[in-house]
C-alpha cells in the first residue's frame, strides 16, 4: 500500500473527492481527512489517531529497541548468571520478547503525543482552511488515482506519496 497526499481547497470539492475515490473503488477506511481544528467534516471520513499522530513509527522503533536491548540484557544474563542458576537460550528468548513488549508499549504512549511528521509539513496549509485527504491505495494504482483527482479537480495539489503504509491501521 501507498498513501497519497493531497491538498482540497475546500469542503465541497472535498467531499466530491470523496464521492469519486468511493466510485474508483477506494474503501472508505482507506480514505482519511484532515481539516483545521472545528471544522465540521459532516460525512468526510475524518482521520483517526493513528493517521495524525506519530504512534506506528514509534512502535516500530520501540519493538526495535526493545528487542535488541531484551537480547543484550539475555546474553548478559546467560553469560554471567546469577549464582547457582543455570540459564539457557530460552532466557535470551525470553528477555528478547519481553524487551520488544514493553519498548513498544513505551515508545507508543510517546508516540501518541507527537503529531504525524508526515502531516506537519501540510499544516500552515491546513491553518489557512484547506482540506489534506490520506489516501492508501494498492502501489500500482496511485498514477491512477493521482490522474484522477488532478483530472476532476486541477485546483487539487497533490503532493506525492509515503512510500510504505503498515497493513494494520
Amino acid at each position: 500500500m501507498r498513501r497519497i497526499y493531497f491538498l482540497i481547497p475546500d469542503l465541497q470539492t472535498a467531499a466530491k473527492v470523496t464521492d469519486e475515490l468511493l466510485l474508483a473503488r477506494v474503501d472508505e477506511r482507506h480514505i482519511h481527512v484532515i481539516a483545521r481544528e472545528g471544522t465540521a467534516l459532516g460525512d468526510l471520513p475524518k482521520a483517526s489517531l493513528l493517521q495524525t499522530s506519530d504512534v506506528i513509527p514509534a512502535v516500530e522503533r520501540g519493538l526495535a529497541v526493545g528487542g535488541v536491548t531484551g537480547i543484550l540484557a539475555g546474553v548478559a544474563a546467560v553469560s554471567f548468571p546469577p549464582a547457582g542458576l543455570v540459564l539457557g537460550g530460552g532466557a535470551i528468548l525470553a528477555t528478547a520478547l519481553a524487551g520488544s513488549g514493553i519498548g513498544a508499549w513505551l515508545s507508543s504512549m510517546i508516540g501518541v503525543d507527537v503529531m504525524n511528521s508526515q502531516i506537519t509539513q501540510f499544516q500552515d496549509a491546513i491553518n489557512k482552511g484547506e482540506i489534506l485527504f490520506l489516501v492508501d491505495v494498492a502501489k500500482d494504482r496511485v498514477e491512477e488515482i493521482e490522474t484522477m483527482v488532478k483530472m476532476h479537480h486541477p485546483d487539487a495539489d497533490v503532493e506525492g506519496t509515503e512510500p510504505h503504509i503498515p497493513a494494520f491501521p
